[in-house]
């Protein structure tokens, strides 16, 4: 039983990681080969910069077939990894998608969602792979492009501000709600009823089922100078303590933007909104409140500042246990 005196904890992702990048060769100047939310490369020497993210998703793990559909579980595979091409303040270009476990039929009904997300964010599957098995996996790798020098994690500074592009929480109150409804259908349904879910209710169980990357919002936050980027799929708290402690500074959080709908703890931790963090130097606020509104994009919302000393982590106030989403093997 968890918690057992003399148990040892369980091993997470995040030592899962520290291990790999010690057995991985180190990236050629100019390059990002580990540890952001995608590598930067160059195709050749002189090339221009190329981006490449990959992401699995597993079912009943990542999501709960019993609440979502298969068509869901393929729009996110494609969504994650479309929002760490965002995460780098890049453009997505093309997809490869490899799927274990599903039959032609099961296969097409998750290619429904997959091909929604590559036509609706322009990033076209161009190949992929099949094979049999116990557990539905779906493993999306994508390549993206960008213009100029990619937002990284590791680049905050004491005195930065941090802004998110959008309210928090969302995704887990959409789950919350899609367990007490326990039908994955009700979201879609016509006018409401007694009993049936409301348009608030409705919009945080999309919200889960299919997380929208914030293409657009990474761009913008790009070009109008962020120093550092993420987007929150651990959770706000987890990956802005990513975001510092790779930057070597910590933070002070005040105000955060809570979706309609969502509680202060699902905003803080729930993970899976794929909003994005970045940071900024304070000079730079009124113009990329413009450059946002220029846009025609919301926000973004700034909750706090980046501090000298890294472990300084703080919301409101006080000191706040950084906490979210990891996998433990």
């Amino acid at each position: 039983m968890a918690g057992d005196a003399g148990e040892s904890p369980r091993p997470g992702e995040h030592e899962a990681l520290a291990r790999l990048r010690q057995l991985l060769p180190g990236a050629p100047e100019g390059e990002v080969w580990f540890g952001d939310d995608a590598a930067v490369v160059r195709a050749c020497p002189a090339g221009p910069l190329l981006l490449l993210a990959t992401d699995t998703v597993v079912g009943d793990l990542d999501a709960d077939l019993s609440l979502t559909t298969l068509s869901d579980l393929g729009w996110k595979a494609m969504a994650v990894n479309l929002s760490d091409i965002a995460a780098m303040g890049g453009t997505p270009a093309q997809a490869v998608v490899s799927v274990v476990g599903l039959g032609p039929d099961d296969l097409e009904r998750l290619y429904e969602g997959v091909v929604a997300a590559a036509n609706e964010y322009r990033c076209p599957v161009v190949g992929g792979d099949l094979s049999a098995g116990r557990q539905i996996v779906v493993t999306v790798a994508v390549t993206g492009t960008v213009d100029g020098p990619p937002v990284l994690r590791r680049g905050a500074r004491p005195g930065d501000a941090i802004w998110v592009t959008g309210p928090l929480g969302a995704s887990a109150a959409g789950l919350r709600v899609l367990r007490e409804r326990g039908l994955p259908d009700q979201r879609n349904e016509q006018p409401n009823g007694p009993g049936q879910p409301d348009e608030e209710e409705k919009a945080l169980m999309a919200a889960h089922a299919r997380p929208r990357p914030a293409l657009a919002a990474g761009t913008v936050a790009r070009r109008a100078g962020a120093t550092a980027m993420i987007d929150v799929s651990d959770g706000l708290l987890a990956d802005v303590a990513q975001l510092t402690d790779q930057s070597g500074v910590g933070f002070e959080l005040e105000e955060v933007p809570v979706a309609a709908g969502a509680t202060g703890e699902e905003a803080l931790a729930g993970g899976d909104d794929y909003v994005l963090v970045f940071t900024l130097g304070p000079a730079r606020a009124e113009p990329v409140r413009k450059a946002f509104a220029a846009a025609g994009l919301p926000g973004p919302w700034l909750i706090g500042g980046c501090v000298e000393d890294p472990s300084r982590h703080f919301l409101a106030g006080a000191p706040v246990q950084v906490r979210g989403w990891e996998h433990t093997f």
